[in-house]
């Protein structure tokens, strides 16, 4: 008999108690819920006994907390019962891009990521709100009813929760911006990969607070750095502040550290000046003192330079070394070749090598706010289209630090105007690269009197997604590079199934007789293939192809990753081409099957025909 999909998402609290089990089964043990359900949980007093040792004192131990961080964990945790359904109106080049756009509230989104895309992050970039007591949105918890929710005229997210600013005078103002990142780092770490490394960029007020959550999410053996990048490129003049701010913070966490090095981190482009003015055959370089430093310790030997002048003193190498490199015509003596001696290093091996970031980023290097608002003025041919995006400097060479190859994937899950997905579409076309990007947006309102209103742009994704068509133009224009320059844009919504498929028992038998199907009205057949696609844990990102069978619609998604149907009453011979085609994995609908015995059939003739796919319904 085919299982029944359970189409909502992963519930981490099993997850993580599965993965207990595997190390202390004895632990686990099965409890009564509230309701009395019968379900596995752990026995933490067992667990002490098996960890062995004394367990920290509360009172005494150090950490972080805050009022709202055990909801936090509970909201990370939480599965939900939502789905992406494609928006192929709104995408760019659908059947062949391997990149994602989603219009919704990204803790939802992050949670229906977590088996497509587990581990298969290699790079997360997220600007969040930075908590100045005026724009911050966050969930709000007041008790009230759905419809005065969306009577408030405010950003609501699909299950109806309201999104608030966030006022400095709110006595948890500082708490409930710490609750807000911590679930959603929590449900970001299971995303990157072994060798993932995540930025953050904070400004002062929620910096320190930031590290700590990111502490204990990370780890803070696997903290990398604290970049200080200066976002402005003028002097502030302003007579009421003693210190005017002109930096950024950017936090840099790996998902493990030791692996990252082993795996190669990324470096910078050479900021150094290479000339030639010896017609070195090996071509450009640039040179470094051959005498040792006051505080080094070097080897003892005299050295003559080309005119005839003799020097004595520790230099940074052997004395067989320094003739080796001295024969190579790596030694330079400048002032004529009466001056010290120092040793050449050449652009071409520098060049290979790259250059290692530093924890201060000028913005003559990597951007400022100024330049990214020019940037959005010459995409859009109007200013203040978005306020103050980050540079495509700043995020290329983010993505260079963070040593992003071909073929892996970037997120961030707070995209804003999309600067990310111009910069990875900008590094792509200089490279000639296969890097993709996931991005998620809430689609908050546009105030009615700015400019991106009063030019057709309704809330923050509409212009997103027109950067990300308008920077591939401009980009394919200008470099004439054979890249995917498209997008596929989904938008989060409530489950599309109704609520009797998730509790039958509730439904008398009349009513159920009433009931010929447990999908939305407003469904496609595309919406139900992309929500499974989420259980199975299949990346939204491959190639789909749909063809008829004798009226029927059968969807084959990557070659046989998944065929589905979801046709009512299947003629048998469509089931013979679906089974005969081998996929991993099959889907259909209840109604697919006429009767309880033609799905016992359909169960038999994948075993006979395809023993190796696995089968669901819904």
């Amino acid at each position: 008999m085919p299982e029944r999909m359970k189409m909502e998402s992963a519930d981490r609290i099993a997850q993580n108690i599965e993965a207990l089990k595997q190390i202390f089964p004895a632990c686990v043990t099965e409890i009564s819920d509230a309701e009395g359900v019968i379900r596995e949980g752990v026995d933490f007093e067992l667990l002490r006994q098996w960890l062995g040792g004394e367990t920290s004192n509360p009172e005494e131990s150090f950490g972080f907390t805050w009022v709202g961080k055990r909801q936090a964990l509970a909201d990370a945790n939480a599965p939900i019962r939502m789905t992406l359904r494609p928006q192929i109106e709104k995408s760019i080049e659908w059947d062949t891009t391997g990149n994602i756009y989603i219009e919704g509230e990204n803790l939802q989104a992050l949670k229906l990521l977590q088996e497509s895309y587990l581990e298969g992050v290699k790079l997360i970039y997220i600007d969040p709100p930075y908590n100045t007591g005026k724009d911050f949105l966050y969930n709000d918890s007041f008790k009230e009813s759905r419809a005065e929710y969306v009577s408030d005229k405010k950003l609501t997210d699909p299950e109806g929760r309201r999104m608030a600013v966030n006022p400095e005078t709110d006595g948890r103002f500082h708490s409930k911006w710490c609750s807000m990142m911590f679930s959603r780092l929590l449900l970001a770490r299971s995303l990157l990969s072994k060798d993932g490394v995540i930025f953050i960029s904070i400004d002062d007020n929620e910096a320190e607070h930031l590290k700590m959550i990111c502490n204990e999410v990370f780890g803070k053996d696997n903290f990398e750095g604290h970049i200080h990048w200066r976002r402005r490129h003028n002097q502030p003049n302003d007579k009421t502040k003693m210190i005017g701010i002109v930096a950024e913070h950017i936090l840099v966490y790996a998902k493990d550290s030791a692996y990252l090095k082993k795996a190669g981190v990324g470096k910078l482009d050479l900021t150094a000046a290479f000339k030639n003015p010896d017609n070195d055959p090996k071509g450009p370089w640039a040179s470094k003192p051959w005498k040792t430093g006051s505080d080094q310790n070097g080897s003892r030997y005299t050295i003559v330079t080309p005119t005839g002048k003799v020097l004595e003193g520790e230099w940074m190498g052997e004395e067989a070394t320094y003739q080796k490199y001295l024969e190579e015509g790596r030694i330079y003596f400048p002032k004529g070749g009466d001056g010290m001696p120092r040793k050449k290093y050449y652009q071409f091996e520098r060049a290979e090598e790259g250059q290692c970031a530093t924890n201060w980023w000028p913005h003559e290097q990597f951007g400022h706010n100024q330049g990214a608002n020019d940037c959005m003025t010459e995409l859009f041919g109007e200013k203040n289209i978005f306020s103050n995006p980050k540079p495509v400097e700043l995020l290329k060479a983010i993505l260079k630090v963070a040593n992003v190859k071909d073929g892996e994937t970037v997120l961030d899950f707070f995209s804003g105007s999309a600067a990310m997905a111009h910069a990875v579409l900008q590094l792509n076309a200089e490279t000639n690269g296969t890097r993709r990007f996931i991005l998620i947006q809430a689609p908050e309102a546009c105030a009615e009197k700015s400019p991106a209103f009063q030019n057709g742009y309704r809330n923050i994704c509409e212009i997103g997604l027109a950067r990300i068509a308008k920077a591939a133009k401009k980009i394919r224009q200008e470099t004439n590079a054979d890249i995917d320059y498209g997008v596929r844009v989904f938008a989060l919504d409530s489950s599309n199934m109704k609520d009797v498929y998730y509790r039958p028992n509730e439904y008398g038998q009349q009513m159920l007789s009433l009931l010929e199907e447990n999908i939305k009205e407003d469904r496609s057949s595309l919406d139900l293939l992309f929500g499974c696609l989420l259980e199975w844990g299949l990346p939204l990102s491959f190639p789909c192809e749909s063809r008829q069978i004798d009226g029927c619609t059968v969807y084959n998604y990557k070659d046989g990753e998944l065929i589905a149907c979801f046709d009512a009453d299947i003629p048998w011979h469509v089931m013979e081409a679906i089974a005969g085609k081998r996929p991993r994995r099959a889907v259909f609908c209840d109604s697919g099957f006429s009767d309880s015995p033609s799905k016992l059939n359909a169960g038999e003739l994948f075993k006979r025909l395809a023993p190796n796919t696995r089968i669901k319904v819904i």
